[in-house]
């Protein structure tokens, strides 16, 4: 996948990334695609861990899809990570966490490169 850009061909700000990927997650979600909708989630998460607004929603949309799918596990499990999203965002997150349930909240997990390269240029990586 490439690095967003604007009409400029100049790569947006982490904000706008985060928001791109949030978009891209609703259109797959609306279109059925929840296996897609949920990456881009993941995608979002990885890139917005501290941006608290967007941060909590990444984890809202990923409680969504859990609800679509019925899959108790991933709806239980963005319930608490929703809670902590709001409270901890700008204190620790654990980096490169894709935020489904299906990983340990608490574990740095290895960031793609085009997703690094984002929070690189915003100095966001910690």
């Amino acid at each position: 996948m490439n690095l967003p850009v604007d009409a400029s061909d100049t790569p947006v700000s982490l904000r706008s990334a985060v928001r791109a990927e949030l978009e891209h997650a609703k259109r797959a979600r609306r279109s059925g695609e929840l296996d897609r909708a949920f990456a881009h989630l993941e995608r979002a998460h990885v890139l917005g861990q501290r941006l608290t607004s967007l941060h909590v929603r990444a984890h809202v949309g990923m409680l969504r899809i859990g609800w679509m799918r019925r899959d108790i596990r991933e709806v239980a499990g963005q319930l608490s990570r929703i809670l902590a999203a709001a409270v901890f965002s700008r204190i620790w997150v654990p980096s490169g966490n894709t935020g489904g349930a299906n990983v340990p909240a608490m574990r740095p997990m290895p960031i793609a490169d085009e997703l690094r390269a984002i929070l690189s240029r915003e100095g966001s990586q910690r």
